[in-house]
Formats: C-alpha cells, sequence, structure tokens
C-alpha cells in the first residue's frame, strides 16, 4: 500500500521539509510505502536547501484523482513473428490476455479468446483457408495472424474521469496503457477502470481544501499534521487530524521521530531544520513556541555531525543561508514572486489571497512595486478574487510592506502606517499566519 505524503500547493519550504520527515518516519518506524510528494514548483529557497543537502526532490503530484497507470498491469508480452501457442501461455495465466509488442516495445496487438476464434473461423467452413489444420499447426502461426490490432491505447499519466466515457463505449474488455513515449505499459481492465483504487494520501502543512492537491476528494484521506487554523476540510470516513499552534509543521514531524526513538540521519534532519528557521525566521517569528526550540536542539545533534552535508555549519550560519537564498525581489519575475508562497482564503461573501516574499531591505520594494502591482492584480482576476495582498518581509529587522489591489472599503482601517507609495508599513510583523491574517479575517468579519 503506497501512501503519499503531501503538502499544500504552491509549497514552501516548511510543506516539502515535513512531507519528506513524515514519509522517511512512515517508512522506518512502520515499513509502510510513504512517498513524499509535492504539489507544484519547488521555490529557491527550497531548491537550495534540497541542493546542499545532496537530496531529490519529493515526487510532482498535482492530480490526486487516479490515473490510467494506477490500474495497469504490467502482464507478460511477446512479439508479432514468436508462434501462437507462446501467446497461448501467457493468456493462460493472464485470464485470458496476451499483449504482443513490437521489438521496441511498442503495443501491437492484443491476443484474445475472441480474437483466436476469429482466427479459427478462418480455417473452419466452406471457405477456410485450410480446412485439414491439427492444432499444433494453428498454434505455430505467427502472433500477429491472432493479435487484434484495434484496441484503445490510453496514457499512464491521463486521468480515468476524463476518458471514463470512452472506455464505456468500448466492445473489448482490455485497453493498452502506454507511457508518455508511447511504449507498452501494461494493460487496464474495463472493471478496473470503472472502480479504480483510490491514492492514499497524507496532508502535511495545510488542512483547507484549497490548499490542497487537485481532486485530492477523489482520494483516500489518511491523516492531516498541521499547524495553521481549521478548513473544515471533509472526509469520508474518520481520520487521524493533528492540528497544533506551533512554528513549523517540521516541528511536528521532529516530535513524533523523537516519540519513536529514532534519529533522523543528517540530510533529513537538515531538511527539517530547514523548514523549521524558513517558517519562524530562524526562531524570531511570533509564531516560535518553546516546541520548535527543542526541535531545532535536537535536529541540530542529529545534523550538525561528521561526514555530513551540515559538518562544516553552525546553526546560525545555515539559518543565514536558509533565508538569504529565499530572500530578494531581483532574481526572480513578478509573476513567481507572486506565485511562488501565496495562501487563499474565504470569508462570507469574500475570496482573497496573501502572497509573502522574504527580502534583507524593505527598499527593495521600491524599484519593483509597479510590476509587482500588476502582476498581483493579474493573479487576482485569474482566480477570480475579490482582492490580493502582498506581503514583502524583511528576514534581518523583523518588519513588513504589505501591497493591496482592490481591497474593500473595510480594510482602509488596517493598523498599518501608510506610504506615499500606497503601501503599508507594519512595523514588527513578520507572519502571515499569526499576524496579518487574524487581522485581516477580524476586519471582513465585523
Amino acid at each position: 500500500m503506497t501512501i503519499y505524503v503531501i503538502g499544500h500547493v504552491n509549497p514552501d519550504t516548511d510543506s516539502i521539509a515535513s512531507a519528506m520527515g513524515y514519509a522517511w518516519l512512515l517508512n522506518e518506524r512502520d515499513g509502510t510505502e510513504a512517498i513524499a510528494a509535492r504539489s507544484g514548483v519547488i521555490n529557491p529557497q527550497t531548491s537550495w536547501v534540497l541542493d546542499f543537502l545532496h537530496l531529490k526532490p519529493p515526487f510532482l503530484l498535482n492530480d490526486a484523482s487516479p490515473k490510467f497507470g494506477s490500474v495497469a498491469i504490467r502482464m507478460d508480452t511477446t512479439t508479432p513473428d514468436k508462434p501462437l501457442w507462446e501467446a497461448w501461455g501467457i493468456a493462460s495465466r493472464t485470464g485470458g490476455v496476451a499483449p504482443v509488442v513490437t521489438e521496441d516495445n511498442h503495443p501491437f496487438g492484443l491476443v484474445t479468446g475472441a480474437s483466436l476464434f476469429k482466427l479459427m473461423a478462418e480455417f473452419v467452413g466452406p471457405n477456410a483457408r485450410s480446412s485439414n489444420m491439427a492444432v499444433n499447426q494453428f498454434l505455430e502461426l505467427p502472433c500477429r495472424e491472432a493479435a487484434d490490432t484495434t484496441v484503445q491505447h490510453f496514457n499512464s499519466s491521463t486521468r480515468i474521469k476524463d476518458l471514463i466515457r470512452k472506455v464505456l463505449r468500448e466492445e473489448g474488455d482490455d485497453f493498452w496503457v502506454v507511457d508518455d513515449n508511447g511504449k507498452y505499459a501494461g494493460i487496464a481492465r474495463k472493471s478496473d477502470l470503472i472502480h479504480p483504487p483510490r491514492i492514499k494520501l497524507i496532508l502535511v502543512d495545510h488542512n483547507e481544501a484549497q490548499q490542497a492537491v487537485s481532486s485530492f476528494e477523489e482520494a483516500e484521506l489518511i491523516e492531516i499534521l498541521d499547524h495553521h487554523r481549521l478548513g473544515n476540510m471533509p472526509t469520508n470516513s474518520p481520520i487521524h487530524f493533528t492540528v497544533v499552534p506551533v512554528g513549523s509543521t517540521s516541528t511536528l514531524v521532529t516530535e513524533r521521530i523523537a516519540e519513536a526513538g529514532l534519529a533522523a540521519p543528517p540530510e533529513i534532519a537538515g531538511v527539517l531544520l530547514a523548514g523549521i528557521i524558513s517558517d519562524t525566521l530562524n526562531l524570531i517569528s511570533p509564531t516560535t513556541t518553546e516546541r520548535d526550540r527543542e526541535a531545532v536542539k535536537r535536529l541540530s545533534r542529529w545534523a550538525f555531525i561528521s561526514d555530513s552535508p551540515l559538518a562544516k555549519e553552525t546553526i546560525n550560519t545555515y539559518a543565514k543561508n536558509v533565508l538569504n537564498s529565499g530572500s530578494g525581489l531581483s532574481a526572480r519575475p513578478p509573476r513567481e514572486i507572486i506565485n511562488n508562497d501565496v495562501k487563499s482564503y474565504e470569508v462570507g461573501e469574500y475570496k482573497f489571497s496573501i502572497s509573502q516574499v522574504e527580502v534583507s531591505d524593505l527598499y527593495e520594494l521600491d524599484e519593483h512595486i509597479d510590476d509587482l502591482q500588476t502582476a498581483l492584480e493579474e493573479y487576482r482576476e485569474s482566480k477570480g478574487n475579490h482582492f490580493a495582498v502582498l506581503m514583502v518581509t524583511d528576514i534581518v529587522r523583523g518588519s513588513s510592506r504589505v501591497l493591496m489591489v482592490n481591497p474593500p472599503a473595510m480594510l482602509e482601517d488596517l493598523p498599518f502606517n501608510p506610504d506615499s507609495d500606497g503601501t503599508l508599513f507594519a512595523e514588527g510583523m513578520v507572519s502571515r499566519k499569526k499576524q496579518l491574517v487574524p487581522i485581516i479575517l477580524s476586519q471582513l468579519e465585523v
């Protein structure tokens, strides 16, 4: 049973780190086949962390809807020129189907009971090709003679629900499943396509439907591990649900590793450290708790050892590198900045988004404000939101500037200092989750 551990769309470092750390724990502690996954492009900070630790990015899972590949059975194959008795033997083991593929592994045709009877009919009756052919002679014919070459092909990554009507209109019960190069990936049976197995998911670092991987409702949700506000995500059956007000989901994963009596390898400890550092701005964010600090101490013992990528680092030098790798406005186009770390919200009649980007100096915003405002408005319109917000956070001095497009009148009383360029200066504000979001929600709910 494969379980995908996945964070929110537009993943940040904590989302990637907690998915990787929790998948490692499930494999190590329970022997579960857990795969760390992501729903979106990795941001520059996370990319730097993974490169530094020599870790591969998690598996990209953009849609949880069952795919043709999930029901494909990789049956044994033969080739068109091989004798029919070879296909007969395969069909006897697979329940009546023998895939015939070319030498370069492309589908040629299926040998089935129906295709065999069709060929036999050519040797029986008044117009028979050879009425005296013995069974052993029949089985020496090449497989191409009996192969049905009209069977439909479906890509392994295609969603079943998108083509199920086409499948149901087909007369046959077996179909080719191919990879992106058109090569044989397996055989799918109609009965399996009608009731495909659901992907098993564990969600980390989020619990709201709008933050989850696309088509998550078609998956089997097993568990949620998070540190954000509740989002009322529906489930079909009871699940393990843990939401704790700490600074980082990586903290919760670290605690579970310790509770299991295990020590994470240096690379996993390093990525979990980066998750906490990123979400708490190296433990200075108001979201920081004592549990985060204890997690950092524990992870440091596991990470900063000899023969580790972090052997020559300290927590301070590593934290500085992590935070600096994700900051700055000049290295990325405005649209990427807006889309990179964005959360969507809905309260009453209002739908809105809040993007956040980190800088080492708030004055960086001055030369990019017009382009960012344009990109922010484009994002708002593309999502059909009422307004959109960009929070530019100075990770050195611990304050932010807030840029909004199309804000409702009730947000005119936000407790920030307006600048002449239309932005709002929020002194001491670094946390979207614990500082900015509650203020905006309270204004909208008045």
